[in-house]
């Protein structure tokens, strides 16, 4: 399966760069089914990141009312737009982490993996139906863990407080080339608030971050080494870290505003 995509790379004089964590998927089913998990309909304008040699883009634009790409490498720019060029095809280039993002309804990317959470969070911040994303699988393990299980992180908090994410399917890593050391995991993310109001969100990042130093720590101990707090009349402060669900971390993170030990800034 590599080969097309070694032949084709050779053929555009190119090399995978390591700089951009480039592997390119080899296997075109595994794009078949992320497009399927994302039901794409005509009046769908889709994003796709890191789109490389198109092989996810070539089975979304045949769905799509129309596909925006972004892509760091200029390499690819002139053979992206000469082989997409009869359908609604735009292509931003640019560091996805630098640029401004345009409006669309679904996001579809395989995206490299060094740039996970940062790009997670930045599309979260648009208004979006669905994303159907590629991740490293301890990534994605991390980002879809329920309270109590090994993997539940930070990660796992922040992201839940802004979507629903549901691991759809583990891909090997032989399904790229060049193979990354790791396999990967794609992940369904539907955006939405929690059940609860994050009414300090700059401070409820802030104390998820410190706690999650202390993941094995009670709640006393962590606001201590983490904050130097002295907490007496808390909830949960008997509770290990690992063991607060994201509404109890809130819960906890208003009442220490509450009582003046987490100051707000003006």
């Amino acid at each position: 399966m590599a080969n097309g995509i070694k032949d084709k790379l050779n053929e555009l004089g190119l090399r995978p760069s390591k700089k951009l964590g480039q592997h390119f998927l080899v296997d075109k089913e595994i794009a078949l089914r992320q497009v399927k998990s994302a039901n794409i309909t005509s009046k769908d304008t889709v994003l796709e990141v890191g789109p490389g040699l198109g092989v996810l883009t070539e089975v979304i634009v045949k769905k799509a009312k129309k596909v925006i790409v972004v892509e760091k490498d200029r390499t690819f720019k002139g053979y992206l737009e000469g082989k997409f060029s009869d359908y609604n095809f735009d292509m931003i280039h640019g560091d996805v982490l630098k640029v401004e993002l345009p409006d669309f309804d679904k996001v579809i990317s395989n995206i490299p993996f060094n740039i996970s959470s940062p790009l997670t969070f930045k599309l979260l911040k648009k208004d979006f139906e669905l994303g159907i994303l590629m991740y490293q699988k301890e990534f994605a393990d991390r980002m879809v863990a329920e309270v109590g299980e090994k993997n539940y992180s930070r990660l796992s908090v922040m992201v839940s407080t802004k979507a629903k994410v549901k691991k759809l399917f583990d891909v090997s890593r032989n399904r790229f080339y060049p193979p990354p050391r790791v396999d990967a995991s794609v992940v369904s993310i539907e955006p939405g608030r929690s059940s609860y109001k994050i009414i300090h969100e700059d401070i409820f990042e802030d104390v998820v971050r410190e706690l999650f130093c202390y993941r094995r720590k009670t709640i006393k101990n962590a606001l201590k080494y983490g904050f130097g707090l002295d907490v007496k009349n808390i909830p949960f402060k008997t509770y290990r870290v690992e063991n607060l669900s994201p509404s109890d971390i809130h819960r906890l993170v208003e009442t220490l505003i509450d009582k003046g030990l987490l100051p707000i800034e003006e």
